[in-house]
């Protein structure tokens, strides 16, 4: 079974790679199912109703997201409607949405997907270790194949994810950095990792952002707007082979495919 999980998307720069791309992918490497970081896809900034069923009609299976799934305002309704649609698992459990789904491939085969959320230089949620332990236990216990998207800040935070998990799920990836890591690997108990899956969007940016506008902030400390860069615009991802019979990831690989 092959998975592919797409970095963070990033405003309507990495929304038209992503349309453009995304079949090409499909077909060349047989995918059966595809996960989408979709938290900065409305300009850079959150994720809005509209902007999710966009993602949806390119081909997203499941869409996960992270820190600024509030941004928008009107997403709010379809975290509660959308099953395919994720905020981090570990918000408090009055938070709209949920954190985690069940995906069933063309196949018939069933993909366990988790989202959660570090809390190192980011928001003192819960626990994201216990809630993986719950979920684990508790809803997705009996699928064999699951993947889930570690979007925090801290490499060491991921880091201590893929390992925690390893052997209890197929793939652990990390996004929210915005630049792909090059440390894919599989874990002894046969989990997938890497840090960071790294940007689907402007290529000659500052993490996405306009880099005269995103220097000028560092330098000066002026609240300006961040600015989506323009320009070039390419899609990172990463491919995980999942033997499905035992949930174990047997091949990882980063996929950089540049729109000319």
């Amino acid at each position: 079974m092959n998975i592919l999980m797409v970095g963070d998307v990033f405003g309507a720069p990495g929304r038209r790679c992503l349309k453009s791309l995304l079949p090409g992918l499909r077909q060349r490497l047989s995918l059966d199912l595809v996960v989408v970081n979709g938290e900065n896809a409305s300009g850079g900034l959150g994720l809005s109703s509209r902007v999710a069923e966009e993602l949806f009609s390119y081909g997203a299976g499941v869409l996960t997201t992270g820190n600024h799934v509030w941004r928008q305002r009107d997403l709010v309704p379809m975290l509660e409607s959308e099953p395919r649609l994720l905020r981090p698992a570990n918000y408090p459990q009055d938070a709209p949405g949920r954190g985690w789904t069940l995906a069933e491939t063309k196949s018939g085969r069933r993909v366990g997907v988790i989202n959660l959320e570090g809390r190192v230089f980011m928001n003192p949620l819960d626990d994201p270790f216990r809630v993986a332990d719950e979920i684990l236990a508790g809803p997705l216990r009996k699928v064999k194949i699951i993947l889930v998207d570690m979007h925090c800040e801290a490499t060491s935070e991921k880091q201590a994810m893929g390992r925690y998990l390893d052997g209890r799920v197929s793939a652990v990836l990390g996004t929210h950095t915005h630049v792909p890591t090059a440390d894919e690997r599989i874990l002894a108990g046969g989990t997938a990792f890497q840090t960071d899956v790294g940007l689907t969007g402007p290529v000659d940016s500052v993490i996405g952002m306009d880099p005269k506008t995103a220097t000028h902030r560092l330098r000066t400390f002026r609240p300006l707007p961040f600015k989506v860069a323009a320009g070039p615009v390419a899609i990172n991802a990463t491919l995980v082979r999942v033997d499905p019979e035992t949930g174990k990831a047997t091949e990882i690989e980063r996929v950089y495919e540049a729109l000319t």
